[in-house]
């Protein structure tokens, strides 16, 4: 098997790219638009529609490999690579990338993109382009053994054919009230996120969050089946640290008292503080996991800001700085990369929460789940968009799909 051609598509996210500085600056809203001038180089806008590129490879039995390039909705943010913009990827694609694909072993995932996603001139490929390539590659593979990608995953990292399904977490957006009670409805194994990225939605204090919390509890308890207890999960974006404070056993003592408020549930909390460089972050978040431990608290919290790349997870993971690590996986960029680092994760016994973004596709995030259940990682995000059924539907059904045909003699 080799690739006879190779296509370009521009496309559409799911979602919108947004500029996390300017919205943490206190920038307002104008319907669904911000107003105000951006503040992370590279955006025109505070809120632009997510562009995407596909990109097909056309194999010599006939059939057309996609993968989808994006980026995530708070690019250019944390250490994360900047705005994404389709055209620009297709020069450099063309440019760099066309003639090693057309010498690409495709029938190996890991050889194949060990050597079409090689540095340039010294430079790491941006991890947008490594994503959806490597996405392309993995189906590729999957063609030629005329296999799932989960299979090849599983062969090419020697891991054992998965039986178990990964959790689904499903993010809820700015529309909180009415999708959380579609997750209720839905019965999905983690909720809500909850979108806590401004200082109105967090509260003086954290107490407008801190209601927020009681009321999904009460929620799920009115209206949700007899039995039914998923886990709650919520992305503060930082905001106990810019209003609480930057200690950990501060934050530590917060997070805590905001368990209390659901008893019976299982509480994470995602970055709950950004400290600013990824050496702070694992010091400080490595320190509020000591503190956590101190209280006695079930709660947990959760990486995402400076853990971006293979090598930050790994040092999350080492220094066991944090319960979870999001691996949000067009940061992360090659799907090789994204494999190795959930293993890293459960080598060293910190859980994978295996993420992504809003602005992606239906093409990566059915992918995603192929290398979710490979792995057997913890949990795993319901993308893309924000509107929760959709997601659900997508992530869910490639789960489906994917365990009936495992499951085939």
């Amino acid at each position: 098997m080799h690739i006879e051609d190779i296509l370009l598509a521009p496309g559409h996210g799911a979602f919108f790219y947004d500029d996390q500085a300017a919205i943490r600056a206190g920038a307002e809203t104008d319907g669904f638009r911000y107003v105000g001038s951006p503040r992370t180089p590279g955006f025109p806008a505070i809120r632009i529609p997510a562009e995407t590129l596909g990109i097909g490879l056309v194999l010599s039995n006939g059939s057309v490999a996609w993968g989808d390039m994006m980026g995530v909705q708070y690019s250019g943010a944390a250490g994360r690579d900047p705005l994404f913009r389709s055209e620009q990827a297709a020069q450099l694609v063309r440019r760099e990338l066309f003639p090693r694909l057309r010498n690409a072993n495709v029938s190996s995932f890991r050889t194949s993109c060990a050597s079409v996603l090689a540095p340039v001139d010294g430079q790491r490929l941006p991890t947008a382009i490594e994503y959806g390539v490597s996405q392309a590659l993995l189906r590729a593979a999957a063609d030629a053994g005329k296999r799932t990608p989960a299979e090849v995953i599983c062969a090419e990292f020697g891991l054992p054919i998965p039986a178990t399904p990964v959790p689904i977490y499903a993010q809820s957006g700015d529309a909180r009230e009415i999708n959380v009670d579609k997750m209720i409805m839905r019965g999905v194994d983690v909720l809500p996120h909850g979108l806590i990225n401004s200082r109105a939605k967090f509260g003086a204090e954290g107490q407008t969050f801190r209601e927020f919390v009681r009321w999904v509890g009460r929620r799920i308890r009115d209206i949700g089946d007899p039995g039914y207890t998923p886990i709650l999960h919520f992305d503060v974006y930082g905001w106990i640290g810019q209003e609480i404070s930057l200690d950990p056993h501060d934050i530590a003592r917060f997070i805590a008292s905001i368990a209390d408020e659901v008893p019976g549930f299982q509480l994470h909390i995602e970055c709950p503080a950004d400290f600013g460089s990824l050496t702070a972050q694992v010091d400080g978040y490595g320190a509020i996991v000591e503190a956590m431990r101190g209280l006695g608290t079930t709660a947990k919290i959760v990486v995402d800001e400076r853990c971006n790349t293979l090598s930050d997870i790994e040092a999350f993971a080492r220094a066991h700085a944090a319960h979870l690590v999001q691996i949000k996986m067009p940061d992360v960029g090659s799907l090789a990369d994204n494999v190795s680092a959930i293993l890293v994760c459960k080598q060293s016994g910190v859980g994978a929460y295996l993420g992504g973004s809003c602005v992606e596709t239906d093409l990566s995030a059915r992918l995603s789940v192929h290398v979710a259940v490979a792995t057997q990682a913890d949990m795993m995000l319901a993308k893309p968009g924000m509107g929760v059924d959709e997601a659900v539907s997508i992530v869910g059904n490639e789960q489906s799909r994917l365990f009936a045909a495992l499951a085939r003699p």
